[in-house]
């Protein structure tokens, strides 16, 4: 791929100013997606397809919620035959949203489904094949062989949506690619775009094009790269600019999912990407949808925003993660340091033990010592504040450059200097100073002063309604300057609620850190939370980018209608008993559809098999089969303890 980077970068519009990707129309029933259509909403029902008056009643409170599609599993002939009883009971209440029909394995349902809803989506990786894990050598003659197996499989279902007029979603799951994707592209955003392309370029054969494209992981680093290369391969073969369906799948509940779901579609909205989202969560289909809404409502006015300087030179590979080189300033930068997070505490009136509580660290009088939590900040931001006690040793102070003049005796306590002040040469410490600055600061005497200067660490904010780009710029001037200075990601929110501020924060920062882009992350605010909530979204950011692990992942579909158990009560059950395992990722599906490759790079597996019946799998191994679901947690914690990964929660600090 690094062959021809230069020619694949021009992924968007434009790498500076927000400017929405054209797509084609589709029509989706009375809601078209694409073109000059506003970002969709939609989410999915959990209800069991075959409970019709369960179904309607649902997908009324998500339309009420504001859901513009909603789409429903077909597992199989009977549930596809039934959406037409769902379909005439909503549109006697008066609700004539589109339906979609969700088709795992069964192509005879999704051409039944074909015929009565407005739109099916297909998944490629298992609508003509079967995963079985299998590397298959493969020449060209039999790779073509098994592409014309396909094009017949496929061509029925093509022909009856042309015939009734119906959309169709290819839909790319990274857990999900076939066998022979895998075996020739590997585990890879490009074999997820290929598995996808084989199926488009059969629909354009047919001169069928009512189509929107999916690439979902639950890996945002992973799902943002393939949407791009996506976008990239559509311009380059010449086909038409199809709709984006956006979703990070399986980003589970609460703020996690919340935050890693931003961080994913977020990322891809800012450079103007995606015409419909829906955010998977693992709760109530109606508690998708205000979350998909918000992330969606910061567009609706970006254009007009402060101008950013142009890029001439790209030097960053968005399909592939690759960190920033910097050097290491104290443990800050460097190859092997993770990021840091910096909070917030200069709006306090009064910084005292009590206060580290919130960020990490909690004193006990006893003992007289400091246990520091997996989500200790590395540095607190004091402004004026002196603190008159003992911080704890990992623990460091930042303070306004006159009150660091005061305080530069004690050990740990280190500048934040303004731009301005630096390259008049004020007074330094010898060890780190933090320089704030804006990408309108960037200019040739600074870079060459921070060249020079082994001790410095930019903190890098921007008041620019196009956060993302223009903190994207000042990176892009750094790597293309030669100038190697680590950077302290900096936002600044005010009067925001809790779920804005991980949704903005996430998107905002998220989309930089995933292109390896930061050594570090400071949010700032006021009156947007509290401060355990704030230093723990810039954790949960780092989490869930991959580039700091500090707790147990869990990777937990959002439940539907083919899910074997309560999956919101299972996953808050194996939360309980297992969230102390520090980096260890756990996947939580509700059915074998979900299973092992939905569950992509997960330690271990939890997969309902059966009413009242689980498989459990260590990596996508299955190891134990048909374990009664009243077991089942039990069961998992001894599979983690068999294999090493287990540790007592009081040996946790």
């Amino acid at each position: 791929m690094n062959q021809s980077i230069d020619a694949l970068k021009q992924y968007c519009n434009s790498l500076v100013q927000y400017s929405r990707r054209q797509t084609l129309e589709v029509n989706i029933g009375d809601v078209p997606m694409g073109g000059t259509n506003p970002i969709r909403i939609q989410s999915m029902t959990t209800v069991d397809t075959m409970d019709t008056q369960g179904s309607i009643e649902q997908v009324i409170r998500m339309v009420d919620a504001g859901c513009e599609y909603v789409r429903i599993t077909a597992p199989s002939i009977k549930e596809a035959q039934n959406l037409a009883e769902i379909r005439k009971g909503l549109h006697l209440r008066g609700y004539k949203v589109p339906l979609v029909a969700d088709i795992h394995f069964t192509p005879n349902a999704a051409e039944l489904a074909a015929r009565i809803v407005e739109k099916v989506r297909i998944n490629p990786g298992n609508y003509a094949d079967k995963k079985r894990f299998e590397t298959i050598e493969y020449t060209e003659a039999s790779y073509q062989a098994e592409l014309n197996r396909i094009r017949e499989k496929f061509l029925p279902l093509i022909r009856i949506c042309k015939e009734h007029g119906t959309a169709m979603r290819i839909g790319t799951n990274h857990g999900s690619l076939s066998d022979r994707i895998m075996s020739r592209y590997g585990d890879s955003p490009m074999g997820m775009v290929e598995s996808a392309l084989e199926f488009l370029r059969i629909c354009e054969d047919e001169q069928y094009f009512n189509i929107v494209l999916s690439m979902k992981s639950s890996n945002p680093q992973v799902m943002v790269q393939a949407y791009r290369l996506l976008v990239q391969k559509l311009d380059e073969e010449g086909l038409k600019p199809y709709p984006l369906h956006l979703g990070v799948t399986e980003a589970g509940d609460g703020e996690d999912g919340r935050i890693k779901s931003s961080v994913g579609i977020g990322t891809l909205l800012e450079d103007g990407l995606g015409d419909t989202i829906r955010v998977s969560l693992t709760e109530e289909p109606e508690a998708e949808v205000p979350v998909a809404r918000e992330l969606a409502a910061r567009y609706e006015h970006r254009v007009g925003h402060t101008p950013i300087a142009p890029i001439v030179h790209y030097p960053i590979t968005p399909f592939e993660y690759n960190r920033r080189v910097t050097r290491e300033v104290l443990n800050i930068g460097g190859t092997h340091a993770v990021p840091r997070v910096i909070t917030d505490l200069s709006g306090r009136d009064k910084i005292t033990v009590a206060s580290l509580f919130a960020v990490g660290y909690q004193y006990s009088v006893p003992l007289d010592k400091w246990n520091i939590t997996d989500t200790a900040c590395d540095y607190i931001f004091l402004g004026d504040h002196a603190v008159d006690f003992e911080i704890p040793g990992t623990l460091g102070l930042l303070y306004h450059h006159a009150t660091w003049l005061t305080q530069r005796g004690k050990d740990r306590t280190y500048p934040v200097i303004p731009v301005s002040e630096y390259l008049r040469g004020v007074e330094q410490s010898p060890v780190l100073n933090f320089v704030r600055v804006t990408p309108e600061d960037m200019d040739q005497a600074l870079l060459v002063r921070l060249k020079q200067d082994t001790t410095a660490v930019l903190l890098a904010t921007t008041d620019n309604a196009h956060a993302m780009a223009a903190l994207r710029r000042l990176f892009v001037e750094l790597i293309n300057q030669g100038c190697d200075v680590p950077v302290i990601i900096g936002r600044q929110y005010q009067d925001l609620n809790g779920e804005q501020l991980q949704l903005y924060a996430a998107t905002d920062t998220g989309g930089l850190l995933v292109d390896g882009l930061g050594d570090g992350l400071f949010l700032e605010t006021v009156r947007s939370g509290s401060d355990k909530l704030v230093n723990d979204t810039a954790f949960n950011i780092l989490q869930a980018t991959r580039t700091r692990i500090s707790k147990t992942e869990y990777i937990s579909c959002p439940s539907c209608g083919r899910t074997l158990f309560d999956l919101q009560e299972t996953t808050a059950r194996i939360r309980v008993r297992t969230s102390h395992l520090k980096g260890i990722k756990i996947g939580i599906m509700g059915c074998i559809v979900n299973g092992p490759g939905e569950m992509a790079d997960a330690d271990y597996g939890y997969v309902g098999s059966g009413p009242g019946r689980i498989t459990l799998y260590k990596g996508k191994e299955v190891v134990r089969k048909n374990v009664p679901t009243v077991e089942a947690v039990d069961e998992l914690i001894n599979l983690i303890r068999e294999h090493g990964d287990w540790i007592e929660q009081e040996s946790v600090n």
